[in-house]
């Protein structure tokens, strides 16, 4: 039997996110499987995918003294962390992310999963004194198993860094194919919208989007703009909205799991204009709910989407205004995108991406 420890840190700062869900669909993975077992080192978390997880704490009275302050889930769950560490009754340890506090303490093998490498493709658009490049670094030189997520990521890796490329494996994500999608309605919807979903920062390509959008408005005096997540619009995201005019078009949702499915059966079309990322899992949640897609033309999106998708140059304003209108008038393009949504969705089993990293367990324990 391999016993895998698998951190908190994602679990503690998320309580939505594709990486936290990640880490939640390996550990459903793994209760289905006989010779793995898995230990989380998790006492208290907000976090939605492990709700239904025995922690040690858990009810109205603890939620009430620890949800005040969000730093509170992470002490006292690293503090846990390093006590299991201590312990050492696993057989692989698996971090959610790349705080490397259990350096010194761990003595089993360690595995990690890159879901990109955009601070060192685009280093540009983050913040200069944030850590987590040298801590990832640190991680990549002292894994002995290292999970990339596409072709692409695993390129990209062994180009930036001096790593034996056996110890690195490609696991694409996957998705229940076989689950029903769960929707939940969202009231006072457009008729007529394009979607952006996550995160509108920098490389996210948000502020060409919108101005592809604003370009767009007396063509479409009908066409609005969800945005899903990503947190709250802020003032600076207000004010470019305000300034593009688009103040009536452009509407922000922190859609749940199933608010967001809803968004995507409901939309003209997914727009994902990033200039870069390591797989896009929100490609494959449109291509389930039979929405038709328009990527940046990047390595990646190619090599999840292929021919199922419409591409832009992620950095010309006219070819996305021009793609843009182009797909949202061409009814039969979005039947065509769907339809073949539907079949390479069939590449993208979460079955198949959780047994191929049980198998990574396996070999190193």
């Amino acid at each position: 039997m391999t016993k895998v420890f698998i951190d908190h840190q994602k679990f503690s700062t998320q309580r939505y996110g594709g990486i936290s869900r990640y880490f939640a669909n390996i550990i459903q993975g793994i209760k289905r499987t006989d010779n793995v077992s898995y230990q989380l080192g998790v006492i208290h978390a907000q976090n939605h995918y492990i709700q239904n997880e025995p922690l040690p704490v858990k009810g109205h009275l603890s939620d009430l003294v620890l949800n005040r302050n969000d730093r509170y889930d992470y002490r006292l769950n690293e503090l846990y962390c390093k006590r299991l560490l201590g312990k050492a009754d696993f057989d692989v340890f698996h971090p959610t992310y790349y705080d490397p506090y259990y350096f010194q303490q761990l003595k089993k093998p360690l595995v990690i999963t890159i879901h990109d490498m955009t601070y060192e493709r685009l280093p540009e658009y983050f913040w200069a004194q944030d850590p987590l490049t040298r801590q990832k670094r640190e991680n990549i030189l002292r894994a002995d198993s290292i999970i990339t997520i596409s072709k692409t990521t695993r390129n990209d890796l062994l180009s930036f860094f001096d790593v034996d490329p056996k110890k690195v494996s490609i696991i694409y994500h996957g998705i229940d194919l076989d689950s029903p999608l769960v929707t939940e309605p969202v009231a006072n919807l457009p008729e007529q919208y394009v979607l952006f979903v996550g995160d509108r920062s920098g490389y996210k390509n948000f502020y060409l989007f919108l101005n592809a959008v604003s370009k767009l408005t007396a063509r479409f005096p009908d066409l609005h703009v969800i945005l899903a997540g990503g947190g709250k619009l802020e003032v600076a995201d207000m004010e470019f909205i305000q300034r593009l005019k688009l103040s009536d078009r452009v509407r922000h949702i922190g859609a749940t799991d199933g608010q967001l499915t809803y968004l995507y059966q409901q939309a003209q079309l997914f727009a994902y204009p990033s200039l870069y990322e390591g797989f896009g899992l929100p490609i494959l949640e449109a291509f389930k709910a039979k929405c038709p897609i328009l990527l940046s033309d990047t390595d990646c999106f190619r090599e999840v989407a292929a021919d199922a998708a419409v591409y832009f140059n992620p950095t010309s304003l006219d070819d996305l205004v021009e793609t843009l209108a182009d797909t949202l008038t061409n009814t039969a393009l979005k039947a065509q995108l769907v339809e073949k949504g539907t079949q390479r969705l069939k590449d993208f089993s979460l079955r198949k991406s959780i047994d191929q990293t049980l198998e990574v367990y396996k070999s190193l324990a």
